[in-house]
């Protein structure tokens, strides 16, 4: 799956190019170095950090942080939409209420995406099995390697106690004076 199927990613495209749009024809000559040029700003970094964070989706923290970002930025891109209008450099109510609506509809599906992903998704470490239990270890003084067991895993033991067998046969066949190096 790509970021560009999410409907988050979708919407705040259009209301990207929306607002680039409304900068460009709509606001006057002054505004398009100032607020326009701020505007045009926060609203692609909405879209930016959901396409950040989505390439970062294997770490759940950093997916989560990207996505909050971009709900920051949409805050941030109503404050300015609000803040041309009432300064009267945004004079078209109907232009003014479409994009309105547009970020709050976004605010509001980043907010629950961002809750879906706190409550549902597994991060890479989540989602591997955990081997640092310290009940079980083997140490082999020639190697210093340390193989740990955890029983909470289910059947990962047998497994654990294959690869113990394993590396001590091979401890075994190494001479000692081939371990200098190490």
């Amino acid at each position: 799956m790509s970021y560009r199927k999410l409907e988050i990613w979708k919407l705040a495209k259009e209301v990207s190019i929306g607002i680039h749009r409304m900068t460009l024809e709509l606001l006057p000559k002054f505004e398009m170095y100032e607020g326009g040029s701020q505007i045009r700003r926060s609203s692609k970094s909405i879209k930016s950090n959901i396409v950040e964070g989505y390439g970062r989706r294997r770490y759940k923290q950093d997916f989560i942080r990207f996505l909050t970002f971009a709900h920051a930025s949409c805050d941030e891109t109503i404050d300015h939409l609000e803040t041309l209008r009432e300064t009267g450099s945004l004079i078209d109510d109907s232009v003014f209420e479409h994009l309105h609506a547009r970020l709050n509809l976004l605010g509001s599906k980043l907010n629950l995406f961002i809750q879906s992903v706190e409550s549902q998704h597994l991060s890479v470490r989540e989602a591997t099995t955990d081997y640092s239990y310290a009940g079980d270890e083997m140490r082999d003084a020639g190697f210093g390697i340390q193989v740990t067991g955890c029983a909470r895993y289910g059947n990962h033991t047998s497994r654990i106690s294959h690869l113990k067998s394993r590396i001590s046969n091979l401890a075994s066949r190494i001479p000692k004076r081939k371990l200098l190096w190490i």
